[in-house]
């Protein structure tokens, strides 16, 4: 069943470029202010990065869509963990953060936006889904954008763009709307993120 609604949405994003009346391609990279929503977590955010390539598919000189790729970092700061979960019998604790005590974990992440450019073209304003999953390094890039539809975290993404000449200054504001807890029920976790970066226009 997978398979048939990746191939729906594949014939739909082709039809969709054929219908557009341009259509580009660029690079992007950036930084993040990352926090993790939960009883386990610290109220604050926490920097990381990502990078990925985007398209611009214009329908007109103002509406198109914006799906991108990215290697996108996600994490957080623990403060109450160890006594929401010190008693686990399954989990490993200390694995889950790395050497700074910091919960950060890489996520294939797949945003389709929806373009809206002010007159002129200076401005374009995004808005859509993003759909993430957890790279593991036991799998190829393919199988873990396969498991994006799948078991993979799920968030709303709206930002505005600057649009200087071949140069894309953006900002972002996503909010996770999936508990990405996997170890149990206990506390449940919900991502925010902001996001501030460069794309260049190939």
């Amino acid at each position: 069943m997978k398979y048939l609604f990746c191939l729906l949405v594949a014939g739909t994003s082709l039809i969709q470029v054929a219908q557009a009346q341009s259509f580009k391609l660029g690079v992007k990279v950036g930084g993040n202010m990352n926090k993790i929503q939960g009883q386990s977590f610290n109220d604050g955010f926490k920097f990381a990065y990502h990078a990925g390539a985007f398209a611009e598919i214009n329908f007109n000189k103002k509406w198109g869509i914006q799906p991108e790729l990215l290697w996108n970092q996600m994490g957080g700061v623990p403060s109450d963990f160890q006594s929401v979960y010190g008693t686990a019998t399954n989990v490993n604790i200390s694995s889950l953060f790395n050497r700074d005590n910091v919960f950060k974990l890489d996520y294939l992440s797949i945003p389709i936006l929806l373009r809206y450019t002010t007159v002129g073209g200076l401005f374009t304003f995004n808005v859509g889904p993003q759909f993430g999953v957890v790279l593991q390094q036991d799998k190829t890039l393919l199988q873990n954008g396969q498991d994006a539809f799948t078991g993979g975290d799920f968030s709303m993404v709206t930002g505005l763009q600057l649009n200087l000449l071949m140069l894309r200054i953006y900002g972002r504001y996503n909010i996770g709307l999936k508990n990405i807890n996997n170890i149990d029920q206990r506390d449940k976790w919900t991502s925010q993120q902001l996001q501030v970066g460069l794309g260049i226009k190939l």
